[in-house]
């Protein structure tokens, strides 16, 4: 469920704009009774627009359904909601979808500097925190791991630019949900197996550097 929750709002965009045109043109002419949209349901140009809007929408839902289902709201899902209201309203705005294109790059690099200071400060790198509970490896690999992962979201949010400045829109779409899930479900497997070789056993974990 909390998979699906995480993915819903993305899944939800890449849906709507690749089927803009088979949404009822009423139910598009209602969201122009919304502050700066103005969709035009017969214009294929649009519906980058009104999947952003939809994206801001369900990622506002996604966030009162966690709170609802686990009685407490995820930092990263609102952090994202923050910086998607701001970029995807500024799409919404100046009809232009470069805005919402940098999201996801502003996005990552937010969380890479996060998980790359936290090797900095406090006595637990952030991804060390996170998963110590699931699996016990020397404080080295934690380190080695936090670094790995603040350089790859690092590195989705340099892709994701590539993309978006050299490929068509519906390739940067398409990108959106295909080429930034599967970097993260290999580079998760990759991890995942560095991990396991490390793994300590219970009862040697206690104090282990």
């Amino acid at each position: 469920m909390k998979f699906f929750l995480d993915f819903f709002p993305v899944l939800l965009f890449f849906l709507v704009y690749k089927f803009f045109g088979d949404i009822p043109p009423d139910l598009v002419n209602m969201a122009n009774s919304l502050p700066v949209v103005e969709v035009n349901p017969e214009e294929p140009r649009d519906a980058i627009y009104f999947a952003t809007l939809v994206l801001i929408l369900a990622t506002i839902l996604q966030n009162i359904t966690h709170y609802l289902l686990y009685g407490k709201l995820e930092k990263m899902h609102l952090i994202s909601l923050g910086i998607l209201i701001a970029f995807g309203s500024l799409t919404l705005a100046f009809k232009d979808p470069l805005f919402i294109k940098w999201k996801v790059s502003i996005f990552n690099w937010f969380f890479g500097a996060a998980i790359i200071g936290s090797q900095f400060i406090g006595k637990k790198p952030l991804i060390e925190r996170m998963m110590a509970q699931a699996i016990s490896v020397p404080k080295k690999i934690w380190r080695r791991v936090n670094m790995s992962w603040g350089l790859f979201f690092i590195l989705v949010g340099v892709v994701n630019i590539y993309v978006a400045y050299n490929y068509s829109e519906e390739t940067w779409v398409d990108f959106k949900l295909f080429g930034v899930l599967g970097m993260t479900f290999v580079f998760m497997i990759t991890q995942g197996i560095y991990l396991a070789k490390y793994a300590l056993p219970e009862d040697e974990s206690e104090g282990k550097t």
